[in-house]
């Protein structure tokens, strides 16, 4: 059957607008198309193929596991799960974990525990503090905390008990969290907003607030999760721990998987029969994640996080300087993002474009802002050949107009 990007049109929900490449082939940082051309991957699949393409050692997990037992329902337990789940509480501030499928399940499994852990101290203890610009999700109760209004239009009426805050701004936090408030849930780096860092001083003073109301500390960590800030979660950058931790995209480095980390006074709340997940933490994806979390959780890889991170941004940098089309890259360890310049807001995908026609693979953070989230094991000589393709891209988009007004 000749399958193309045309018959996306005639067979699937109109809810998306895939590029018109249709990769069949990816091995490392290097993705072929159909027509056998190849493109250098700086998005993994929106920071999800953390350690490339088809790496031997994740598809030895899956081969294995496969060969094993696929599902059993969380009816049972299985040994995969079991591993990883000590492995991540070994590594982490956790006490207890649970497994799902995705990030927004995470996410949902999170704003839940916070709602019941509220309820436990007083049923008005109710209020989620969120942030503008976050991104947590795509279920209902997901895009309401999320604070872009983009995601909830034609979705009314939202869940309510969910206020939205300027982030990065401890005073607001300060003057809007009582003692109604379950939770405080923020992205460590906003991915969706932009790639923007929280400070230090924010993180710190959400702790410290968080403590004196009582409420639960939940960090978003699905994009900025397993290895992709330099540390094995971000939360490790700034040296303060959460109570409640959401992980999925590159903790199965491709294979579907998501994890709610928390304490265990934020996991008692969680009794028997109050959540779950059909498929959550089966066998297979807990495989993969365990070979995931083996590589991922070693300082060298880490270390190599930053000096990749380090090439990037300075040949980004460079290229903008040349150009004028972008700021100073921001963001945390291989979570890239190039703000444009000013005479070039609104048009980061048409950087994309043409990336896409010189041979990169790249993503956008909001219309404004060209986003970088590539293998954490990408290689360097990979790096130097997606920079010249990138300014060759740009150099391209630089000369359209002289060239239409000729």
């Amino acid at each position: 059957m000749n399958v193309t990007r045309t018959t996306f049109n005639e067979v699937m929900v109109p809810n998306y607008a895939p590029a018109d490449i249709v990769p069949v082939r990816g091995q490392g940082s290097r993705i072929w198309d159909q027509q056998g051309r190849e493109y250098i991957d700086l998005a993994a699949g929106i920071a999800v193929t953390s350690l490339g393409h088809c790496h031997p050692k994740l598809v030895a997990a899956l081969t294995e596991q496969a060969g094993k037992l696929w599902h059993l329902s969380n009816v049972m337990t299985n040994e995969p799960a079991l591993r990883l789940a000590k492995k991540l509480v070994a590594a982490t501030f956790a006490d207890r974990v649970f497994f799902c499928n995705s990030g927004a399940e995470a996410n949902e499994a999170a704003f839940k525990l916070a709602r019941r852990y509220g309820n436990t101290i007083n049923p008005a203890k109710h209020e989620i503090i969120s942030f503008y610009n976050a991104f947590h999700g795509r279920t209902l109760f997901t895009v309401s905390v999320g604070g872009q209004a983009k995601y909830t239009q034609g979705f009314e009426p939202i869940p309510g008990g969910i206020t939205h805050l300027p982030f990065n701004d401890l005073a607001a936090l300060k003057n809007a969290i009582s003692d109604r408030t379950c939770a405080v849930v923020l992205e460590p780096v906003q991915g969706e907003g932009g790639i923007l860092p929280a400070t230090r001083e924010f993180i710190e003073g959400a702790r410290k607030l968080c403590d004196e109301h009582r409420a639960l500390l939940i960090f978003d960590e699905v994009q900025s999760g397993m290895g992709r800030s330099g540390q094995l979660y971000a939360y490790m950058n700034y040296g303060v721990a959460p109570d409640v931790l959401t992980s999925a995209k590159g903790l199965g480095g491709g294979f579907p998987i998501g994890a709610m980390l928390c304490t265990q006074k934020a996991a008692d709340v969680l009794a028997f029969g109050t959540h779950g997940s059909t498929y959550g933490g089966n066998p297979l994806a807990c495989a993969v994640a365990e070979a995931v979390h083996d590589l991922i959780n070693d300082p060298a890889l880490l270390k190599g996080v930053e000096t990749r991170a380090q090439q990037l941004k300075d040949g980004l940098n460079a290229i903008g300087k040349r150009y004028g089309i972008f700021e100073p890259a921001r963001g945390l360890g291989l979570l890239i993002g190039a703000p444009m310049a000013a005479a070039w807001k609104g048009r980061a995908k048409d950087v994309v474009n043409a990336g896409l026609r010189h041979g990169v693979w790249m993503l956008v953070a909001g219309p404004d802002v060209l986003r970088m989230a590539p293998s954490l094991i990408i290689p360097e000589a990979d790096i130097a050949e997606a920079l010249k393709r990138i300014e060759a891209a740009v150099a391209e988009l630089v000369a359209l107009p002289q060239a239409v007004g000729a």
